[in-house]
């Protein structure tokens, strides 16, 4: 199989094509990130990477604080309007006819129609180049009640969940294992 060399570029895909909120539910904004991910797990952090010029980088470098709501195929729409629609010009929020409930951990309210937000708590900033990478703690997670079932398990795949891959959203396809099943040995019947 023959491959071609390309220079370096921001081809890891795919990415969450995630909505961030920031600012207060008095005055929510939210903006359209692909550059986001997990970065440690004790303690949860994770990153977003938001350009300087953003109306929201100046609202999360003085606050501290943003909420990544997690989206959904059905979602992908508002998704890309509040990518390239700024909070300066327009409340992106009221023209998706998104609503807002506040958080448990942090003064950023989350958006209700997303399935799971992450609440974060920024901890450091870099600047990268085009790009500032905020890195935070995940403080909480809230989670749609219809996204988990009796046993308290949160059904991921049922969410819908939205992505981006080089320009594009895509929609999440089925399930084709959990961690660890590569290695995990069978349960035998027993009669």
């Amino acid at each position: 199989m023959a491959k071609q060399f390309w220079k370096g570029s921001a081809l890891l895909a795919p990415v969450p094509a995630a909505l961030v909120t920031c600012g207060t539910m008095e005055k929510p904004n939210v903006l359209t990130i692909g550059w986001t991910g997990i970065c440690c797990t004790k303690p949860p952090m994770t990153y977003i990477s938001v350009r300087p010029e953003r109306f929201s980088h100046d609202i999360i470098m003085d606050s501290g604080e943003f909420v990544i709501n997690l989206t959904t195929s059905a979602m992908v729409r508002q998704t890309d309007f509040c990518g390239v629609k700024s909070g300066r010009d327009i409340n992106k929020l009221e023209k998706c006819c998104f609503h807002t409930l506040p958080s448990q951990k942090v003064s950023v309210p989350l958006i209700e129609e997303c399935p799971v937000s992450l609440e974060c708590r920024v901890m450091e900033t870099k600047l990268l180049g085009s790009h500032t990478m905020f890195l935070a703690e995940i403080v909480g997670v809230d989670v749609d009640e219809k996204y988990i079932d009796s046993k308290g398990k949160l059904n991921l795949q049922q969410c819908g969940l939205a992505a981006y891959a080089h320009g594009e959203y895509f929609a999440l396809g089925r399930k084709l294992g959990d961690f660890g099943y590569s290695v995990r040995k069978k349960k035998k019947n027993r009669k």
